[in-house]
């Protein structure tokens, strides 16, 4: 099925791409999670207008995801969540959490889906993400999960 992507999704592509899938993948995950809309004539107008968009939202070179990269590293990051006594928490973090953590922190503002997270954060102590700024640049953050 030919679908054009209106979010990034890791792997297939970034938004206003038109890529082919398969049938399932787009009608019961792509299409239904809004990350994907059907390719129609009418639809390729729609491309233009997503491709716009990216580019206003995109970090435009190299050099500019450097700065922000170099602002990100020098953030401490620490997040407070509800834990249990043996420092499990209730639920896990998101990358929502990590993001509104560092923008609480004074770092630069950062999409929540740019933030990897090799595992689920289900336990108190330090650790660290990944932040997909530009195709070729990605930053380390480290975060300390401490007990609210």
């Amino acid at each position: 099925m030919k679908i054009i992507l209106t979010h990034e999704v890791t792997g297939l592509g970034a938004a206003g791409d038109v890529v082919d899938v398969k049938d399932g993948y787009a009608r019961n995950y792509l299409i239904p999670r809004k990350f994907a809309i059907r390719w129609t004539k009418g639809g390729e107008k729609d491309v233009e207008q997503i491709r716009r968009a990216r580019k206003i939202h995109e970090i435009q070179t190299i050099e500019q995801a450097n700065q922000i990269k170099a602002q990100l590293e020098g953030v401490k990051v620490r997040l407070a969540v509800r834990s249990g006594d043996a420092g499990r928490l209730f639920g896990s973090v998101t990358p929502a959490d990590v993001a509104s953590a560092i923008k609480a922190a004074g770092g630069p503002e950062v999409d929540k889906r740019r933030i990897e997270l090799g595992a689920p954060i289900k336990t108190l102590g330090a650790h660290a993400t990944s932040v997909r700024l530009h195709p070729e640049v990605a930053a380390k953050v480290s975060i300390e999960v401490v007990a609210a």
